[in-house]
């Protein structure tokens, strides 16, 4: 595997890549990579000659320097990670090499995406994320990124990055990958306390039930019934459960039958903020 930290070594690396019409993937990501993210770099490298992977810690997306702080830096076991999957390509930039010393957000307009949900409880935090994201894009020039769909709204949002950019590239998303108790993975599992971590996987079977409900019942009965089932878990904080149409992103009270909806949760299992999302019928 090839590593860079520099942009301009890399671009000429993949300019000899591009001009022999190879194809190059892509998947942008913070580190402590799990095989969530390996599951993409699998996916990537099926469908492409090339694949890539970045690991940066973008501080414009933390609302709380905390959470920047106490992110996971596990350089070695990501590099291994990635070694095991033959990934082709680690790009590791400095901060500095990235923003240089202007370390600020673009201003964005997701027609409303960024107002729903995550971006109610973190201020700037899409902003940040289509900052980074466009900005690796310019630098890797990918055929085809790959994100995994447990951030939903985020690649929702990075769709349409990409359509009022008109940038050329293909975003893939991709299943939730989960453990064999339903937990959708995540590099926040590994700090989970022991008794935290035996209640997490309640949030998922929660959402399972939730869909099956959704069948015969609206938006806000389904809401109401979910809210009920946290109030019985008190080490589990629901900061919020909504139905929301899958284009819009906008919270549903009645379905319609031409339009697709997905069941969205934010629990605190402790300081540990956790995120999931289920497809509805």
């Amino acid at each position: 595997m090839k590593v860079y930290k520099s942009k301009s070594e890399l671009k000429e690396f993949l300019s000899d890549i591009k001009n022999a019409n190879k194809s190059i993937g892509f998947i942008p990501t913070m580190g402590a990579l799990h095989q969530g993210h390996l599951s993409l770099v699998k996916e990537s490298k099926k469908k492409n000659d090339i694949t890539v992977v970045s690991i940066f810690v973008n501080p414009t997306q933390f609302d709380k320097k905390e959470d920047l702080v106490k992110y996971p830096k596990t350089l070695d076991n990501d590099v291994q990670l990635l070694e095991s999957v033959v990934c082709d390509v680690l790009f590791f930039p400095s901060v500095k090499e990235i923003y240089s010393e202007n370390i600020v957000s673009e201003r964005f307009n997701f027609d409303g995406l960024e107002h729903q949900m995550e971006g109610e409880f973190r201020d700037g935090h899409f902003d940040g994320v289509g900052t980074i994201v466009k900005t690796l894009f310019e630098i890797v020039e990918p055929d085809v990124a790959y994100f995994g769909k447990k951030d939903f709204q985020q690649l929702q949002i990075i769709k349409k990055m990409v359509e009022k950019h008109a940038l050329s590239v293909k975003i893939k998303g991709c299943d939730i990958y989960r453990e064999k108790d339903g937990l959708a993975m995540s590099s926040r599992n590994a700090r989970l306390t022991k008794e935290h971590r035996e209640l997490v996987p309640f949030i998922y079977k929660t959402l399972k039930k939730a869909k099956k409900k959704f069948i015969t019942k609206n938006g806000s009965e389904v809401s109401e019934w979910v809210k009920k089932q946290f109030k019985k878990q008190p080490l589990l904080e629901l900061e919020y459960f909504t139905i929301a149409n899958e284009k819009t992103l906008k919270t549903i009270d009645k379905k319609e039958s031409e339009h697709k909806y997905r069941a969205f949760i934010a629990v605190f299992a402790g300081e540990i903020r956790l995120i999931d999302n289920i497809r509805l019928k």
